[in-house]
């Protein structure tokens, strides 16, 4: 865009804002082929909309201002309507840069029919038509437990067929296997009346809505007459179904009978999008509970994404609220609604819940969104890593260095390389110790350091984004002056440090050494504590193998005519230096032949008694 269109596009844009009315509205923001990009509502549409174009923004706010190429607005009598009509605009035209519900996940209802006869079901379609919705239910167990009840205490019919009064008069049903089992009342041929079975609809519903106590109530009252008319095993019936509501009820989460009837709302939320918990709650218990995501696109504050979120559940479920729980005050132009921000007793228990089922979501939709995209995790890590060293970029690469030597003896080392928090083996390294004398761990290290930097630098090879040694401030001092001093590097180092059981302890980082706060139960902290123990294993590996070589070869290699294969030979048989020692002049010539058995057996005890004393 050229400076005279920036021009021409800015005094459009004021004379639009300067001519807006400062009442309550909604505004709409279009890009450069007609598209609604924004919408917002405002108490003061001059104001409000005024306040993008005067004040600084922060990135994301600016990148939409850039992105403004007309600005419409709809002026209505109340901020109420305005957030109505800013819900609806929202919900019609998915503007890019509003937040949006992520309901990626559908949850089931129960649907109570609208029949002579009405059928309970559970579904996942929910039509006008087809019925009386309750749920949704996030948890499918609860609601398969419930359906069990009512049909348990009820006898409701499981059939799909549409029962019509008058043709159950004239016996034109025959009742099916779940009559004879006990499972339904027979409503089809008559055994329970149309009256009776609606009237178990009805408290069904009751139930449904979390309304136990009263149904309770009235099984209870007329469990009591019925005894009082001696009409016991009428009574015993009752009996049944006030225990099955006794059981359900004390498997639901209930806070407190005295709270009445609330909706309560949570979040967690991150840079880019809120996990939101939503609880309705009937009597103390928990009846529905609903768990989505929303997606952020300006920064939007928390009160922003539960104002939004509240206005969401309202719309998506028909719900009138009376009393909603939150964590802090909002304001929403709803009417007859009640805000209420708890700080103790049995609201607060329920608001702590809430929060608990938002982080409970955010873990499981983390944890699944890892193992369908393992690369998701590994960038996790690293940005918790690069967060908790405050790295300038992602530690891509890591290099780990350890030492292994006997009293001085064998002395080697091994770096290990793990590319995106994964072990990329074939970049391992082995080291002898050349320059060193004697156990010195410090200048073991500094060795291994300059050779393997060095070498990279020689080959233009990526510098690693990370150097972790095994080891307290003192191997990384150490490694600090061959990579900065000397060899002019600026990689950042980092130290695992061990307790006195030899138990990772500790992360260090910074010069001074400083100890880094990470939890010894967190993820990252145990990947860390699996990259020490691998380069731990490489280098004991190395160092084993190498000191193994050496006790074989002081005596085996040193032999005149004992070749490499004829070693194998001897250590496949008698798989120990010991045993070969052990082994009589025979078994020797016997598996190499007379004339090499003796040789190797004279060179094996030659301060021993002469093979004059064995005749082949």
């Amino acid at each position: 865009m050229t400076s005279e269109e920036k021009k021409r596009l800015h005094d459009k844009l004021k004379n639009i804002i300067a001519n807006m009315p400062e009442g309550p509205g909604s505004y709409q923001y279009y890009n450069d082929v007609g598209e609604i990009i924004y919408v917002g509502k405002a108490k003061n549409l001059k104001r409000r909309v005024a306040s993008y174009f005067l004040k600084e923004q922060n990135h994301k706010t600016a990148m939409l201002v850039s992105k403004i190429r007309d600005i419409k607005y709809i002026n209505v009598a109340t901020e109420h309507d305005a957030l109505l009509l800013e819900n609806s605009l929202i919900k019609r035209f998915q503007p890019r840069y509003n937040i949006l519900l992520k309901d990626d996940k559908s949850y089931p209802y129960i649907c109570v029919t609208h029949e002579d006869y009405p059928r309970i079901f559970n579904t996942y379609n929910k039509t006008p038509k087809g019925g009386d919705y309750y749920g949704p239910y996030s948890y499918a167990p609860a609601m398969y437990n419930l359906l069990d009840l009512l049909r348990s205490i009820y006898k409701i019919r499981n059939c799909k067929t549409i029962l019509q009064e008058n043709k159950v008069r004239e016996n034109k049903y025959k009742v099916c296997l779940s009559y004879h089992i006990k499972k339904c009342s027979g409503c089809c041929i008559g055994k329970l009346s149309r009256e009776d079975y609606q009237k178990n609809i009805a408290e069904c519903r009751q139930i449904l809505k979390g309304y136990t106590k009263d149904v309770k109530e009235r099984l209870k009252q007329e469990m009591i007459s019925l005894a009082a008319e001696q009409r016991f095993e009428e009574a015993q019936q009752l009996k049944q179904k006030y225990d099955l509501l006794n059981q359900y009820q004390a498997k639901s989460e209930v806070v407190s009978n005295t709270i009445g009837n609330v909706d309560v709302f949570n979040l967690v939320s991150d840079e880019k999008k809120a996990m939101v918990n939503y609880l309705h709650v009937v009597n103390g218990a928990t009846v529905t509970a609903y768990n989505f995501e929303i997606e952020k696109k300006l920064d939007e504050s928390d009160e922003d994404i539960l104002r939004f979120a509240i206005i969401e559940m309202s719309r998506k479920f028909n719900i009138i609220y009376k009393e909603v729980v939150t964590p802090f005050e909002l304001e929403i132009p709803l009417e007859g609604i009640k805000i209420t921000v708890p700080q103790k007793g049995d609201k607060k228990t329920l608001l702590d819940l809430s929060l608990r089922n938002a982080r409970q979501y955010k873990l499981d939709k983390l944890k699944r969104n890892e193992y369908l995209n393992p690369e998701q995790r590994q960038t996790r890590l690293m940005k918790e890593l690069q967060d908790a060293l405050h790295l300038p970029k992602l530690p891509l690469t890591i290099e780990l260095f350890d030492n292994s030597n006997l009293q001085g003896t064998d002395a080697v080392a091994g770096c290990v390389v793990f590319k995106q928090m994964r072990p990329s083996k074939k970049d391992y390294r082995k080291y002898n110790i050349k320059s060193v004398e004697g156990a010195d761990d410090y200048a073991s290290m500094q060795e291994v350091v300059r050779r393997r930097y060095t070498r990279l630098i020689e080959e233009q090879s990526p510098l690693p984004d990370l150097i972790i040694t095994d080891g307290g401030k003192g191997q990384m001092e150490c490694v600090r002056k061959v990579v900065e001093d000397e060899l002019n590097l600026t990689i950042p180092i980092a130290g695992l440090a061990k307790d006195d059981r030899h138990h990772t302890n500790e992360l260090l980082f910074g010069f001074p050494p400083i100890v880094i706060g990470l939890k010894h139960s967190s993820e990252l902290f145990k990947i860390l504590t699996q990259m020490q123990d691998e380069v731990h294993r490489f280098a004991i590996s190395f160092h084993k193998a190498k000191r193994a070589k050496r006790q074989t070869k002081s005596q085996l290699d040193l032999i005149p005519g004992i070749g490499k294969t004829t070693k194998e030979l001897l250590l496949k048989k008698f798989k120990s230096l010991k045993r070969i020692k052990d082994a009589d002049i025979y078994e020797l010539q016997n598996l190499l032949g007379n004339k090499k058995g003796e040789k190797l057996w004279h060179s094996l005890h030659s301060t021993q008694q002469q093979t004059s004393d064995y005749q082949p």
